[in-house]
């Protein structure tokens, strides 16, 4: 069972990369975004932004947007794709447990969203010398946890639409509205107060608020509302993802 899960696993990757479309908002997406506002901004130290420059905050709240594309947009998509082709189906109908696609699919995804985050990463640290003062365990924790909550609305969103084009449909009209809003394409300190209220009840939001304050140092324990919402939102996305899964 471990090796049919191994190969399930390493071919669902496959496939997923060979998506010239989910290749490029996973991995390519939000560096070019970094490697474009952090040539015209640059990396020096604000104190709008607490001492901190334009690079150091974009990079953790970009984390969040790679984790929001793959959430709501890939995982919708994939989902409905495959149940409208009927691979689901033939999924199904196989002697393997349904168990074995569904946690294959939910590490795949998860290794994808981490593989983008480290590319992201990369760019930031060598192209424009990004500081990081916080603890990678915990920048890790935080980070998988926002996957998990983003991955249980994916799945929710791909459970319920009849179409891979609905649920693509679906996916942007949620995701684009929480990026713009949730302080994952700017900062959340140049938004106005009347929008910085309405983001606060977006689960984007509180991953970009976590991830920022991991990266420059705080603690897990200082950001337990964060933690609470993201865990709250994975929960209930993948209450509903359960009930409404569909093989076919």
């Amino acid at each position: 069972m471990a090796r049919a899960w191994a190969r399930l696993f390493l071919m669902e990757t496959k496939l997923y990369l060979r998506e010239p479309v989910a290749a490029f908002f996973t991995f390519a997406f939000a560096p070019m975004m970094l490697i474009l506002f952090g040539s015209i901004y640059g990396n020096r130290p604000s104190p709008m932004l607490g001492g901190r420059g334009m690079v150091d905050v974009s990079v953790p709240a970009y984390l969040g947007l790679i984790v929001a594309t793959v959430g709501l947009i890939s995982v919708p998509i994939g989902t409905a794709a495959r149940r409208e082709a009927k691979i689901l189906r033939r999924f199904r109908a196989t002697p393997l447990p349904p168990a074995v696609y569904l946690t294959a699919q939910i590490a795949m995804y998860m290794g994808v969203t981490l593989l983008g985050g480290i590319a992201l990463i990369l760019a930031g640290r060598l192209l424009f010398g990004m500081r990081f003062d916080g603890n990678p365990l915990a920048v890790v924790a935080g980070f998988l946890l926002g996957a998990l909550a983003f991955l249980g609305l994916g799945m929710t969103i791909g459970s319920l639409a009849p179409t891979a084009r609905t649920a693509q449909a679906v996916g942007m009209i949620l995701s684009f509205p929480m990026m713009a809003l949730g302080g994952a394409w700017m900062p959340l300190e140049i938004l106005p107060e009347s929008i910085r209220r309405i983001s606060a009840w977006l689960p984007l939001t509180h991953l970009v608020v976590l991830m920022r304050g991991l990266w420059a140092g705080g603690s897990l324990g200082s950001h337990l509302g964060d933690l609470a919402f993201l865990a709250a939102t994975g929960a209930i996305g993948g209450a509903l993802a359960a009930r409404f899964f569909r093989w076919e």
